[in-house]
């Protein structure tokens, strides 16, 4: 005996289905994995087999893969193969389903469901927690099919996340990590909300008091460059609104996704991040690849992987603003982490800004994998689940800002002079992050134009005594290494032009504003 779970496109038979068995049943079934741990604070601690995304494993279900230009593609009749493959070994499983929605507000939310085996019970303890379940179910517009124990032969790996957009499904094969359930959900939502005439962004939200009142700010950012930090560290006693995904409307309009966080917690520190690190140690957390010796985490332990994370409900922070309360956006930050002359903060005009979005500069870390470790990157819109061309993201960001005004700023969180270790370099610290958005909220910053890139770059922010954080090019000049600067201007410009080059489509305002 079977039974059975019908989706819009999808008949599923199993052994069991566990339907939204509560967090008291989940963490049981987490708590019997044999690869979960209780840990100090009360939660559990899971290590996996597969400690990042599979962005090489990750491909859209096509017959016309000419239409998705720079993305990975299996056509139909090799899906409705994998996809009978999977639906037999279900067959013959115990299955957990998790229903919810991403969002909460009823204009824009989205039903959605992971189906996953009840082995992997911390997957669906974890998006239990950020889906939103404030009103009764309806059918699923995304749904994500997880086996995380059925190998996947002949793609890399033995793994492999298929992309179904047209049925709005994903079907996960061996792979065991939580974020494939969370962006198999979001990135189906990329592409209902561009449908919808908005942008998907890979980007925290915030409000921010001052004196001319609520101010809301975006942070967009490479998952593990500072996105999540730079949203939760207060300024101003400001409040976090999402630290992952939003939907950026025409007019500054924002629409939130999720209930909770997914926060890396490698070197997470009381110190400079203790909300993120109160609610990663709170009960009812989901903590996965955090070292742990003798029940005891060590937060600063990457011998296995620098890309441990936490499962948190919003809750959990104890203030926080509901994304239906925000008010339309007045700042962007887009994330740099990088090692050379980028400053700390620079202001960007609009064609600018939409082409250091498209750029998606950073350094890569651990969330990316161990091929992506400390490479210099580029990732349009820093959003690596975008479905759809990249052309198609740059031109809308391009057309959403001006149908908002709102000031875009390109912030470094990296280093300045030269990479982590060179004693030539300069860190870009929590605390000089923080100056800057302090700053940037209340308006305190002095700008000049920057000769070379033609942004604004500050002469002096509150906070900030040493200015060479802000004007790179006087700390190169100080090291007798004014050549190696106009090097690496030269280097930039080309290396950028020929980036942006090669989107057949993207607007030429957005090409030309790099020279």
């Amino acid at each position: 005996m079977t039974e059975k779970l019908e989706g819009p496109s999808y008949v599923l038979e199993a052994r069991s289905f566990a339907i939204d068995p509560g967090q008291e049943r989940l963490t049981e079934l987490t708590a019997a994995m044999p690869n979960a741990k209780w840990t100090e604070f009360e939660n559990l601690n899971v290590t996996t087999r597969v400690n990042s995304r599979s962005a090489k494993s990750t491909f859209i279900v096509t017959d016309s893969p000419e239409d998705f230009i720079g993305l990975a593609t299996i056509d139909r009749a090799e899906y409705a193969r994998i996809a009978e493959q999977q639906d037999a070994y279900i067959r013959d499983q115990d299955m957990v389903a998790i229903n919810g929605y991403i969002g909460n507000d009823p204009e824009f939310r989205v039903p959605a469901r992971l189906v996953i085996e009840a082995r992997n019970a911390n997957v669906a303890g974890s998006q239990d927690l950020l889906y939103f379940h404030d009103t009764a179910f309806e059918e699923p517009r995304v749904t994500v099919i997880y086996t995380p124990n059925l190998e996947a032969p002949g793609y890399p790996s033995d793994r492999l996340i298929a992309v179904d957009l047209e049925n709005g499904v994903t079907r996960v094969l061996n792979s065991d990590y939580f974020g494939e359930s969370k962006k198999g959900g979001l990135r189906m939502w990329n592409k209902i909300v561009f449908d919808r005439g908005g942008l998907g962004l890979h980007a925290g939200c915030k409000v921010i008091p001052t004196a001319d009142g609520e101010k809301t700010f975006l942070i967009i950012g490479l998952s593990g460059t500072g996105k999540t930090t730079t949203t939760f560290t207060r300024q101003n006693d400001s409040k976090p609104v999402q630290d992952d995904f939003i939907a950026l409307m025409p007019g500054g309009k924002v629409y939130g996704t999720e209930n909770g966080c997914f926060a890396k917690t490698y070197a997470l520190s009381p110190e400079y991040e203790p909300t993120i690190h109160a609610a990663v140690t709170s009960p009812g957390s989901y903590l996965e690849n955090v070292s742990q010796k003798n029940g005891t985490l060590d937060f600063f332990d990457e011998s296995f992987t620098a890309n441990g994370r936490a499962v948190f409900s919003m809750e959990k922070l104890g203030w926080y603003k509901d994304a239906r309360e925000a008010g339309r956006v007045e700042s962007l930050l887009i994330l740099n982490r990088n090692n050379n002359i980028i400053p700390a903060v620079a202001r960007l005009p609009r064609e600018a800004a939409a082409a250091y979005f498209m750029l998606g500069e950073t350094m890569g870390t651990s969330a990316g994998g161990k091929d992506e470790v400390g490479k210099a990157l580029r990732v349009p819109g820093t959003n690596p689940f975008f479905p759809m061309p990249h052309a198609f993201q740059g031109n809308r960001f391009f057309e959403l800002l001006a149908t908002a005004p709102m000031d875009i700023y390109l912030m470094n969180t990296g280093w300045i002079g030269g990479g982590d270790g060179d004693p030539n370099a300069k860190k870009v610290s929590i605390p000089i992050s923080s100056a800057v958005v302090k700053a940037i909220a209340d308006a305190s910053i002095t700008w000049e134009r920057d000769p070379d890139f033609g942004y604004e770059v500050a002469t002096t922010v509150p906070g900030i005594d040493d200015a060479e954080f802000l004007q790179p090019r006087a700390l190169y000049e100080r090291q007798g290494r004014a050549d190696e600067y106009a090097g690496e201007v030269a280097r930039l410009k080309g290396e950028r032009t020929a980036f942006l080059g090669q989107f057949a489509g993207l607007k030429s305002e957005i090409i030309g504003a790099i020279t």
